[in-house]
């Protein structure tokens, strides 16, 4: 496998590449400071994919059987993990534990005005007293190939958030439900990138007749999903049926922010939306219909 890969983008952003991590990001401030920070971004990037793969035995088991992990990234999968009750391995927030460690790393090198670390869509963000960061949420995959844009976050400094990742059945990863993506706004990333799994995976009507399931392990033998049944199609499902999805979803999303784990989610299935209200953050529509 070749190296770390690595490129300035003509708007000044960073592209970071090695193996499937693919990662852009963005400091802004003092020339200096932005310099320091994508360095120290480059220096800790070298390092990363080599720890994961170390430890991917122990990733890949169930958060309930204890994984036994060393390095930092690995720590942060853990954790972001292990406040949920349903079963959820450290993969679910490797995505969002990357940038949160790369995010450290520009922080603790030079003194920021903000930036971002954006890992295929999951996102770790700092923002300093009067910065704001105004973020896309794609999620109607109605109009397939191009996902239409459902509505935007806009974060300020105080608002408590640190994170945003994307979960569901038309993300990168496998799926246990009907979702085609579930965007979640925590703390940090890797408890983002946690809670849109779950959140993703409750999004689901069991039994329902023309959802084709098969084992993830038919897919790729070394998912840590093991034989449970991943999504594969979901038939033009009714109105009422979307409707009980979705609200099965919002449940699972209301009582994780009930739990202090998220501020709010938006959840897109078949062209509508709900979201886990929060005014202050989450701009647009709150229902939105083909």
């Amino acid at each position: 496998m070749d190296g770390p890969a690595h490129q300035v983008l003509a708007d000044g952003r960073l592209h970071l590449q090695h193996g499937p991590i693919d990662l852009v990001l963005r400091a802004y401030g003092a020339d200096v400071a932005v310099a320091q920070a994508h360095g120290a971004a480059l220096a800790r990037f070298a390092t990363v994919l080599g720890e994961l793969v170390g430890e991917l035995p122990e990733l890949r088991r169930p958060v309930s059987e204890r994984p036994r992990v060393q390095g930092a990234i690995a720590r942060r999968m853990v954790a972001a993990c292990r406040r949920h009750p349903e079963f959820i391995t450290p993969m679910a927030a490797v995505a969002g534990a990357v940038a949160d460690e790369i995010l450290e790393a520009m922080r603790e090198a030079a003194p920021l005005d903000k930036a971002f670390v954006n890992d295929g869509g999951d996102i770790a963000l700092h923002l300093t007293e009067g910065e704001t960061l105004a973020i896309g949420v794609a999620g109607d995959f109605s109009r397939a190939p191009v996902p239409a844009l459902n509505g935007r976050v806009v974060l300020a400094y105080g608002d408590g958030v640190g994170g945003i990742a994307t979960s569901g059945r038309q993300g990168r990863s496998f799926s246990l439900g009907l979702a085609d993506s579930v965007t979640v706004l925590a703390r940090d990333a890797a408890t983002a990138d946690a809670a849109a799994t779950l959140i993703a995976n409750a999004v689901d009507l069991p039994g329902h007749p023309g959802v084709e399931r098969v084992p993830a392990t038919d897919l790729d033998p070394d998912s840590d999903l093991g034989p449970r049944l991943v999504t594969v199609a979901v038939p033009p499902l009714p109105a009422d049926a979307i409707g009980a999805a979705l609200a099965a979803g919002l449940r699972r999303a209301q009582a994780m922010r009930k739990a202090g784990l998220i501020r709010t989610a938006a959840l897109m299935l078949q062209g509508r939306s709900v979201v886990l209200e929060d005014p202050a953050i989450l701009e647009g529509p709150r229902e939105i219909r083909p």
